[in-house]
């Protein structure tokens, strides 16, 4: 994205932490790391560090995401960056990217009496541009996802590097074209699971159909969360698809199961779709 696009973005998400709405009131400290401090004039993903102390309320959700095996951190993503797409998080990571060497930029300090937001936005116009400041490289990069490693987050990034370097999974990458399945139950689960115009059901139709041609059996296949059919228990699939990471904590599990892990990326409603499937070194 342009320079002007991302610092748009950030000046979005200052706004947001400076109303202190909860779970906002909770962060503590925001780091900018990547391209963007180093100047350049096109990046892709703003790379953004959040560390954030916690409250009752929090420990209960975040309990609630872990028995559910979901991601924690969606309520407070999605309050730092509302519906915008481009800012990539990590939370609690300030002292490991500093350990692995990563140069980070306070942009603001929270808590308790902390910064106004104001001096935030100095540091941020402090940033100067510098054309000959290409992007970063992206670290933890496999071959097989290195055209489209932007559309995988850090800590994604890292769990397949760790994944395919211990032998537990391999891991295969391809365009993903819009399709939509023959199985009329397949189908039926996308069409009344999500409106026609949902980047999901798009996502997903993609996925069952592509699933479908390799031979799948689609009764065999968890969709986001749901099983295409009622009765059907963990032990009954082999593969789980994933539409935009919002399972991706469940992936360990569902490989030591012996089940493979087909992710989609990006889940929008216009740009190219992408696969990404992740299959468990026991069925490779």
């Amino acid at each position: 994205m342009k320079r002007e696009r991302a610092t748009m973005l950030l000046g979005e998400m200052l706004d947001r932490l400076d109303q202190g709405a909860w779970p906002l009131n909770l962060v503590e400290e925001v780091y900018l790391f990547g391209s963007y401090i180093r100047g350049a004039l096109e990046v892709g993903d703003i790379d953004v560090v959040v560390q954030h102390t916690t409250d009752e309320r929090w420990k209960q959700e975040s309990l609630d995401a872990l028995f559910n095996g979901s991601d924690g951190y969606v309520t407070m993503r999605q309050a730092l960056r509302g519906r915008r797409r481009g800012i990539s998080f990590q939370f609690q990571e300030r002292r490991t990217l500093e350990e692995e060497g990563f140069e980070l930029l306070l942009l603001w300090r929270g808590g308790g009496g902390g910064e106004p937001v104001a001096l935030a936005r100095q540091r941020l116009d402090a940033i100067t541009p510098d054309p000959a400041a290409g992007r970063a490289p992206r670290d933890h990069v496999l071959p097989p996802y290195e055209t489209i490693a932007d559309l995988l987050p850090r800590p994604v990034r890292i769990d397949l590097h760790r994944l395919c370097a211990d032998g537990v999974a391999t891991v295969s990458a391809f365009p993903l074209p819009d399709a939509h399945p023959r199985s009329v139950v397949a189908a039926a689960h996308a069409e009344e699971r999500w409106t026609s115009n949902s980047p999901l059901r798009r996502a997903a139709t993609a996925a069952l159909a592509h699933l479908e041609s390799t031979g799948q059996v689609l009764d065999r296949v968890e969709v986001h969360g749901q099983y295409l059919h009622q009765g059907t228990t963990d032990d009954d699939i082999d593969c789980f698809v994933d539409l935009g990471w919002r399972y991706w904590r469940r992936v360990k599990r569902y490989l030591g199961d012996g089940q493979a892990w087909f992710e989609v990326l990006p889940a929008t409603t216009r740009k190219p779709l992408h696969a990404l499937r992740i299959t468990p070194a026991s069925r490779a």
